[in-house]
């Protein structure tokens, strides 16, 4: 057990460090190469805190442990609602523009919904896994190209730094991390299914809680310091972003490479909690329009919405550990 905590740990340092190496070679190659510093923000650096996710999915499905990357897929979408938005407005209310709701929060809702049909079968298979990922594509044409348009997103886009990196230093950064990622995401996966078969549990319950977490350390991060920047719109772009590719492209790449049954649970209480804290973040910002706190056209989420989700989170982990 010792042996597989180590892996985990490790696995997950190196996981988020090579991250950085990867998105900051990412950017500075797109930038050398004339595009646009607000593109990249807007899709690379965006993309590229979910460079784990994928990385650990492949991985997973790879090496026969396509249930641990259903479960990372579906628990990092319930950590990035409860415990990462939760805990981001704990540390600083958002004001959230009422354009929101009217644009990403509707496909994040379309998305959940529409993949939960796709597996209301018990099945994730290489048609339900191709449809998601094409639509993924679809996704990132459609929401690139609204927010090019959206001057309060490119104003903020504008603010953050991006890195700049010569043309040599920048393929080493982009090739080593992309190496590091490669490595630690194995050496996350080996620990990970290592811990499952020490401990007695599934692989989709480590997917799930450990991986979950430690996958969604980058949004977390990310959201905080964009947050308190004030820059909301992109701490929660931020949420809605990872957890659309989560579903889109994380969860799809088990099914593709090979067709995966899926326990009862992981509809019943794993895909079911997940809808419900998305239909919830829906319903607070259409209802926190109405407080005083609120500015004309937006809603302000604050620290009884926050509180609310770490408690969900909370009462998920008690669900999902009363039922092993």
């Amino acid at each position: 057990m010792l042996l597989a905590a180590a892996s985990i740990i490790i696995g997950f340092i190196i996981l988020i460090w090579s991250a950085d190496l990867f998105v900051a070679g990412a950017a500075s190659i797109a930038e050398n190469l004339g595009m646009s510093p607000i593109l990249i923000g807007l899709t690379i650096v965006s993309l590229g805190t979910s460079a784990p996710e994928i990385l650990v999915s492949l991985t997973a499905a790879l090496a026969g442990s396509g249930v641990l990357a259903v479960g990372n897929a579906i628990g990092s979408n319930i950590a990035n609602i409860a415990l990462v938005l939760g805990t981001t407005v704990l540390v600083a209310p958002l004001m959230v523009q009422a354009e929101c709701m009217r644009r990403e929060v509707p496909v994040l809702l379309i998305v959940t919904f529409g993949v939960g049909l796709l597996i209301r079968d018990g099945e994730l298979s290489a048609l339900d896994g191709w449809l998601m990922m094409g639509a993924m594509i679809g996704m990132i044409v459609h929401l690139a190209r609204s927010h090019m348009y959206d001057d309060e997103i490119l104003q903020e886009a504008q603010e953050d730094e991006l890195p700049h990196l010569p043309p040599v230093r920048a393929w080493l950064y982009f090739g080593f991390g992309l190496c590091l990622l490669i490595f630690s995401s194995r050496l996350l996966v080996w620990g990970a299914v290592l811990a499952a078969s020490e401990l007695g549990v599934s692989e989709l319950v480590i997917g799930l809680t450990i991986v979950a977490i430690g996958t969604s350390l980058p949004e977390l991060a990310a959201t905080v310091a964009s947050a308190m920047r004030g820059h909301t719109e992109i701490a929660l772009g931020n949420i809605i972003g990872s957890n659309l590719f989560n579903l889109l492209a994380v969860m799809s790449i088990p099914g593709i490479v090979s067709a995966q049954k899926l326990a009862p649970e992981v509809l019943s209480r794993d895909y079911l909690t997940m809808t419900f804290l998305t239909v919830f973040l829906a319903l607070a910002i259409i209802v926190s329009r109405k407080r005083s706190k609120s500015s004309a056209g937006h809603s302000y989420l604050g620290r009884i919405l926050g509180t609310l989700l770490v408690s969900f989170y909370g009462l998920y982990y008690y669900l999902l550990h009363s039922t092993l």
